[in-house]
Order: structure tokens, then C-alpha cells, then sequence
């Protein structure tokens, strides 16, 4: 029989990223004790020198928590067995072929096995299908000979950070919850509740589970939407901005969403296809989702042929041509280049003949879908070099009316030249084609 934990105040927790580090950090700032591990050496020595290796926590914060009552440890030297309870918030990434990958997940399963002790909380945090948490997670940890839901307890509570906004790890935002059994949600519950206002608790692990695929598949579907909107509004010579933000004033029933060149990230281009994947083992195949995952997938190609538009207007060949890309992050005001549509971009450009550079403020250097690794450059490096410029992500930190002034012809694939004064067919941008802006 499982033992009774009257409170869980030893916390270890596997993976130290973006969702990892925020969630051990919390924990420590809770006065719990909190072992941080991770795989990667680099890391763990990144992190014992007191600099925080991504955008939402700070050297200081992070300085603060290792004073306190938090500590870092490669997997070699951890002892997550001392801990009463354990998180994991790893990658679950997709292959080649868009099928989910659970390597990352399993390993730390693996890892667990033995150590896994009668008594201790495991949490799996990483996204992904129904069934895992309870199927081939459980499977590996049982294999080390206790059993889930008498003599150790399994939950899965999925992450809801937002990278590059440090308010989405706050204790205000909701989280979500589901329990092996009603002592497992209780008990998960309970400790998250330490660190946040709300957590509701769900019925099993894999409500938990497809309730976060649902989240994100949602912002994938409507981001397709208004993509295919920009692509019908290039050909009918409307601005799909405008359209959007006509919309955008009605008080209800409209949610904004807005086109790009791509999407990117650790979720957004990913969980759908999990969501596929496991829909047809269940003999049902949703070719509505996986169609929104693929009208995604082909705006960096449109984005590719929008430059190879702008510069024939000015009876010019992208083969041979210098072009330069601002912003290669995935989304703005952030480092992380995960899945970012600007590897497809630059790829896409180089293969047809293009000279590509990149500036982004926060990546000094960018490996693209091809394989290929470029250094950065400064920003008035790239405009005094380049034939075309292509924005695709628009970081905060980019002097954009230095850029509009200075460069001669612009691809916006996120209406940066907006409020911006722009000469005659000076910017191609995606959904609205040619405009001069004054």
C-alpha cells in the first residue's frame, strides 16, 4: 500500500529549459528544497556560474535561488530518490516524418527506473498524446519493480509557459492536473498549489494530456486560418492587416490571430501532429488538424517566393542575389531559434541561388533547415550589403526606422512597416502586397 505524505517539501526536477528552470525556481522561491538536474554539463556548469540561459529568467533570480535553497546537478551526481517529488519537463519533439518522438521522455524513464523509491510523486510535464503518461512512461518506470498507484504516484500536470513572457510562469495562471488515481490529483494538486493561486484537477492523466494539445492545436488551426486569408487577400488585392484588425473590433465572438511567414517553437508546429498521430490509432484520421499543420509548414515557401517576386520587380533573379533576414527566433523578444520558420526561409533562398545573411539582436548564430550554420551580422552590415531584405520576426529591439529608411526593398512578412513611411513599391508584404505607407 502506498505511503501516506502528509507534505511534499523536496522537490527534484528533470531538465532545466525553458519550462524546467522557471518551475524548479518557483518551487525554491516557495521554500521548498529543490534539486535541479540535467543531462547536458554545459548546462548545469552554465548554470552553477549564475547565468541564465533563457529569456524569462534572470542572473539575478536565478543567483538568488542558488543562495537559497535550489541546486543544479548533471543526472551522474543527482539524487532525485531523496526527493518527494519529481517533475520531468523535457522536449517531445516529432521526427522526419512528423510522428511523435518520445525519446527524450523515455530516457528520463529510463533514468528513473531504479530510482523511483515507494512513496515518491512523479510528474510528467512535457506535451504530449493521451495514453503516455499512463502507457509507455509508466511502463519503463515499473520495470524497476514498484507499481504505479500503490507504491508510488503518477500525474500529469502539462507546462503553460509562454516563452519571452515571464508572466506565463507565475503563480496567477491557472494549471491543470490529472492524477493515476483521486490520491495522486490531490496530492499533485496540493503541491502545485504552492506555487499557484488556481490548479484544477482533471479526472486521469490523459484528460491533462489532450486538454494542453487542445490548447495549442487551437492556436495552430486559427493561425492556418489567417494564412490562407493572407494568401486569398494577396490575390484580390486586399490587406489582410486591415481586414484582421476590422474584425478585431467586434467586442465578442472574435478571437486575433495574424499571419506570418511560419510557425515555430516547441509547441505550435509540433503538438498537432501528436494529436494526428494518435487520433489514428484509434482508427480516426483528422485531416482537418493535419491540414493546418501543413498550411503552416508551406508559408516559408510563399515567403521564399514573395522574395523572388520583389526582386523581378526590379528586374532581378534570386539567383545571384544578396538577401539579407532580419530575426531568425522563433517569435519575437526571445533567443530561443527552435523550429524557427527562418530555417526553412534561408534554406529555401540559398537553394535557389541566394546570398543570405542574417541579423537578429538575440541569436548570434543560426543553423537553417539544410544544415548549414551562419554567424550574424550587425544590422547596418546587413542593409548595406543586401539586394532585399526579409523581415520575418519582429524583435523589439530591431531599429525599424532605421531599417525602412536605409534599405531599398523589403519583404514584411509581419507588417513591421506598419506606421512607417515607405516609398512606392519600397515593401512587399505578405497578405497585401505592394504598398506605399506615408
Amino acid at each position: 500500500m502506498l505511503p501516506r505524505v502528509t507534505q511534499d517539501s523536496r522537490v527534484a526536477v528533470v531538465g532545466l529549459g525553458y519550462v524546467g528552470l522557471p518551475l524548479a525556481i518557483s518551487f525554491a522561491e516557495a521554500g521548498l528544497r529543490v534539486e535541479g538536474i540535467d543531462v547536458s554539463e554545459s548546462r548545469v556548469a552554465e548554470l552553477r556560474a549564475r547565468h541564465s540561459p533563457i529569456d524569462d529568467v534572470t542572473d539575478d533570480r536565478l543567483g538568488a535561488a542558488l543562495d537559497g535553497s535550489f541546486t543544479v546537478s548533471t543526472q551522474v551526481e543527482a539524487r532525485p530518490e531523496d526527493a518527494d517529488a519529481v517533475f520531468i519537463c523535457v522536449p517531445t519533439p516529432i521526427n522526419a516524418t512528423k510522428d511523435p518522438d518520445l525519446g527524450p521522455v523515455l530516457a528520463v524513464a529510463e533514468y528513473l527506473r531504479d530510482r523511483v523509491r515507494r512513496g515518491q510523486l512523479v510528474i510528467l510535464q512535457s506535451t504530449t498524446f493521451p495514453g503516455t503518461t499512463v502507457g509507455p512512461f509508466r511502463e519503463i518506470l515499473e520495470a524497476g519493480g514498484l507499481q504505479a498507484g500503490t507504491d508510488f504516484d503518477l500525474a500529469f500536470a502539462p507546462e503553460r509557459v509562454n516563452p519571452g513572457d515571464p508572466a506565463s510562469a507565475m503563480r496567477t495562471v491557472p494549471r491543470l492536473v490529472g492524477g493515476m488515481t483521486p490520491a495522486a490529483t490531490t496530492r499533485a494538486a496540493t503541491l502545485l498549489r504552492s506555487i499557484n493561486d488556481r490548479v484544477i484537477e482533471l479526472s486521469s492523466p490523459d484528460a491533462a494530456e489532450l486538454a494542453k494539445l487542445l490548447e495549442n492545436v487551437f492556436r495552430n488551426v486559427n493561425i492556418a486560418f489567417v494564412n490562407q486569408l493572407a494568401l486569398l487577400c494577396e490575390r484580390m488585392g486586399l490587406d489582410v492587416w486591415e481586414v484582421i484588425d476590422a474584425a478585431a473590433t467586434k467586442p465578442f465572438g472574435f478571437m486575433r490571430f495574424t499571419p506570418g511567414p511560419g510557425v515555430g517553437g516547441h509547441c505550435i508546429p509540433v503538438d498537432p501532429y501528436y494529436l494526428s498521430w494518435r487520433a489514428r490509432e484509434f482508427d480516426f484520421v483528422d485531416r482537418f488538424i493535419e491540414l493546418a499543420g501543413d498550411i503552416n509548414l508551406a508559408m516559408p515557401r510563399h515567403v521564399v517566393d514573395l522574395v523572388a517576386e520583389a526582386l523581378n520587380d526590379r528586374s532581378r533573379a534570386l539567383k545571384g542575389a544578396k538577401v539579407g533576414v532580419v530575426g531568425v527566433a522563433f517569435k519575437p523578444d526571445v533567443q530561443d531559434a527552435r523550429n524557427s520558420p527562418a530555417a526553412e526561409v534561408i534554406a529555401g533562398l540559398a537553394e535557389r541561388g541566394g546570398d543570405v545573411r542574417f541579423h537578429d539582436p538575440h541569436v548570434a548564430t543560426f543553423r537553417d533547415a539544410a544544415g548549414v550554420t551562419r554567424d550574424g551580422v550587425g544590422l547596418d552590415e546587413l542593409l548595406a550589403w543586401a539586394d532585399v531584405v526579409v523581415v520575418v520576426t519582429g524583435h523589439k529591439a530591431v531599429d525599424w526606422d532605421h531599417l525602412y529608411e536605409q534599405a531599398g526593398l523589403v519583404v514584411d512578412t509581419v507588417n513591421s512597416s506598419r506606421s512607417r513611411t515607405t516609398a512606392e513599391r519600397q515593401v512587399l508584404r505578405l497578405g497585401a502586397g505592394w504598398s506605399a505607407r506615408t
